[in-house]
């Protein structure tokens, strides 16, 4: 069997070995590596996974993800560099950073697949997106893609059209949880109990997300099922407008992918 080495086990490492192991690897096929003592030990109590230094990972594991935080990539690459073995493949889940940079520091031919995840993994329903490396064959992008269907959806896309992948659906969540806080905020202005505006809205946006995923209907058909004529929706929709909400979500997005390929540029050679 494939054995699978996390690099970074925090919220994400965590809910993909979760996922992983939920999904019926044998738990002796992985392994972690973490910096705290006190989560290596509380991960092996819960998994049955055993944690171990970035060397024994890069020479035991045929896959090895990487799951730090990017600041934190270039000791982890150095490490890599002498102690991985050839033919291991290599999965980022960083974000910003391009398969460039790993084949820069790792040995000529390492098979590198990127992906864009997202925080909904931790609930089994994370939209990651991968794309190849120039080393990595159709078997690799295969590999990536059963492991992380195991934790939600996954889509293969151009590299080159992964910081538009990690502004839309890798910092999405933010912008849901963002509009989510305002509607609560809302039905307190309105005179509502917390508790009463935050069980409204979460339920309508639970039933909004699954009504969008199963009904197969364009979001405009299903808004303009609400909106009646002179209707509240209608007056609400009109503020929204008034107040560029469609445009500034544009912006915001835009100003996301902008950020994640300054995040690349920033580990370019030179």
């Amino acid at each position: 069997m494939t054995t699978i080495a996390i690099l970074g086990a925090g919220k994400i490492g965590e809910a993909l070995l979760a996922g992983l192991i939920g999904a019926g690897r044998a738990p002796d096929s992985l392994m972690f590596t973490e910096r705290y003592p006190d989560r290596v030990a509380e991960l092996t109590e819960r998994y049955g996974v055993r944690g171990v230094e970035t060397d024994e990972a890069a020479a035991q594991a045929d896959v090895l993800i990487v799951a730090v935080k990017p600041q934190d990539i270039d000791p982890l690459l150095q490490s890599l560099a002498t102690a991985i073995t050839p033919g291991t493949l290599v999965v980022s889940l960083c974000a910003g950073l391009p398969t460039a940079l790993y084949e820069r520091h790792l040995p000529a031919g390492t098979p590198v697949v990127r992906v864009m995840p997202n925080t909904p993994m931790l609930v089994g329903e994370a939209m990651s997106a991968i794309s190849a490396g120039s080393h990595a064959e159709p078997a690799h992008l295969q590999l990536v893609e059963d492991l992380l269907s195991t934790v939600g959806k996954v889509v293969r896309v151009p590299e080159s059209q992964q910081d538009a992948v990690t502004a839309l659906s890798g910092s999405g969540p933010a912008y849901f949880f963002f509009l989510v806080e305002a509607m609560i905020d809302a039905g307190i202005l309105l005179g509502l109990p917390r508790a009463v505006s935050t069980e409204l809205i979460i339920q309508s946006a639970v039933g909004a997300a699954t009504m969008l995923r199963d009904s197969g209907e364009h979001p405009v058909t299903l808004r303009e099922a609400v909106t009646s004529p002179g209707g509240t929706t209608i007056a609400a929709i009109r503020e929204l407008e008034n107040h560029r909400v469609r445009a500034a979500l544009l912006t915001a997005i835009e100003a996301a992918a902008l950020r994640s390929a300054e995040l690349g540029k920033a580990h370019e050679p030179g």
